[in-house]
């Protein structure tokens, strides 16, 4: 499972093309500027991501930095690293050294599925690597993050696809939002009477 928490930023093309000069432990940052796709005729390409706003920097919290210095210890090295496109390195490969793509993720996911609706009664819907991303980009949305900064963690082009395509507020959330700016309101009224009542010190700060 922490393999989903780090993925949530990331396209599934991205995800696959990352190697292992796109992840800067020591700085704590990953770096997009590539994809992996797979073509029709079963070809393994690169391709630039899909905007210039696709071709970004992405800070690792310490949670990330862990499970990415855990999946590099366990990257077994494979009998030889594949070229594609210049790249190499991929920080997941099969058993034939290439690289792995969507397919296999979202097959890994099936399969996780299934595992676990097979032992639990209370059953877990379908899951897929996209429903990953929509589901943090909503998250992040209902948490107050800044929309400008949601955009870049994206990758997207246009805000208005961060702001309408990804976070689908309703009345719940509506209703929390006003709750939160009453109580800020309300806030603020207080302190104004503190204020006017009595101004604010040093002396009301030290330790008694």
């Amino acid at each position: 499972m922490n393999l989903i928490f780090f993925r949530f930023y990331l396209t599934k093309a991205e995800f696959c093309g990352l190697t292992l000069r796109d992840i800067d432990l020591e700085n704590k940052v990953l770096n997009i500027d590539h994809q992996l796709q797979r073509t029709s005729d079963m070809r393994l390409i690169v391709e630039s991501t899909k905007t210039n706003a696709g071709t970004r920097k992405i800070p690792m919290t310490d949670d990330v930095v862990r499970c990415f210095q855990g999946i590099i210890e366990d990257r077994e090295p494979p009998r030889y690293e594949k070229v594609i496109g210049g790249y190499t390195g991929f920080l997941f490969v099969d058993k034939d050294c290439n690289p792995l793509v969507a397919m296999h993720w979202e097959h890994r996911f099936n399969h996780m599925v299934k595992r676990y609706n097979d032992i639990y009664r209370v059953q877990m819907p379908n899951i897929t690597p996209h429903v990953c991303r929509h589901t943090y980009c909503s998250n992040m949305a209902k948490s107050g993050m800044n929309p400008k900064t949601l955009q870049y963690l994206m990758g997207h082009s246009d805000i208005g696809v961060t702001l309408n395509t990804y976070t689908h507020l309703g009345l719940e959330d509506a209703t929390d939002e006003l709750k939160r700016m009453e109580e800020l309101a309300e806030a603020r009224k207080e302190l104004e009477k503190t204020k006017e009542e009595k101004p604010v010190s040093q002396k009301m700060f030290r330790a008694i």
